[in-house]
């Protein structure tokens, strides 16, 4: 896909080649493991999907976050007693939707005059990731998730998620990407994860356009869009130091904002998942 993201290859592209490169590829764990709700509804999942936060949480887990966080299913963004079920506070929210002609468009023009982002080392308010790997957009937001905000500070120590940020750190972003590409660690909890649910997973080279953004939240309060097929990562905006990222602040300035957006351009009917890391409930 040529657009202002240069020669880099977008990992959900179809060059229509009968013979394209070979390029490492995981199984898909949005197509499988993610129910899709419509925008203007809390209680009409579609039929075709399973929704499974508990394989994300043994991801994440697996590979070093505690124990005492997981994923959970959030069932609506504007109504006070679903929001109740959720724990808080929340540290990441993980929204999956499908890949629009609005979201595409959107992302091109909002990222056209932006520089490449090149940050790096101890000093970076957030760890950013570029997905360079075919259908790795579920497993970037999970990292995405688990290695900003506070969970960072749950990793346990000497484990897969604590070595990838201590590698991660000082590399540039397409170094990161080549660490992430290299990790047998990885693709292992990724593989296993896909394996899991009530369906069957799909295969590694299946076409799958669900995406996977993750918000999360700073120590210096800003609310963070974190997307691996952008040019970086996006400041949307400060929040108080009470708020987490579920707060009616951080739902304005974050999926609020991105769902009104895609509204806007694909209709009443926008299908997406919110899944929110925060403390576990067992």
């Amino acid at each position: 896909m040529a657009d202002s993201e240069g020669s880099k290859a977008d990992p959900h592209a179809d060059n229509g080649s009968s013979n394209p490169p070979k390029k490492q590829a995981f199984i898909p764990l949005g197509k499988h493991s993610t129910q899709l709700l419509s925008n203007n509804t809390t209680t009409n999942p579609q039929p075709n999907a399973e929704n499974n936060p508990e394989v994300m949480t043994a991801l994440v887990q697996k590979l070093g976050l505690s124990p005492s966080l997981a994923f959970h299913d959030v069932y609506s963004i504007d109504e006070p007693s679903l929001l109740e079920f959720v724990p808080r506070p929340v540290h990441a929210l993980l929204l999956v939707f499908p890949i629009t002609s609005t979201y595409e468009n959107s992302r091109r023009t909002e990222d056209g005059p932006l520089p490449e982002y090149s940050g790096s080392g101890s000093g970076e308010e957030v760890i950013w990731f570029r997905q360079t790997i075919r259908n790795a957009c579920g497993m970037i937001g999970l990292l995405h998730s688990a290695c900003n905000g506070g969970a960072r500070g749950m990793i346990a120590p000497s484990t897969d998620l604590a070595t990838l940020i201590d590698d991660a750190l000082p590399l540039d972003p397409a170094a990161r990407a080549g660490l992430i590409e290299s990790s047998p660690s990885i693709a292992r909890a990724h593989a296993s994860a896909a394996a899991q649910g009530d369906t069957a997973a799909p295969a590694a080279d299946d076409k799958v356009d669900l995406h996977f953004v993750a918000f999360v939240k700073s120590a210096e309060n800003n609310l963070w869009e974190l997307d691996g097929r952008r040019k970086g990562p996006l400041n949307r905006g400060k929040l108080g130091d009470e708020d987490d990222v579920l707060a009616e602040k951080a739902l304005d300035l974050g999926v609020r904002r991105f769902l009104k957006r895609e509204t806007e351009g694909e209709g009443d009917e926008l299908r997406f998942s919110l899944v929110a890391l925060a403390p576990s409930m067992d």
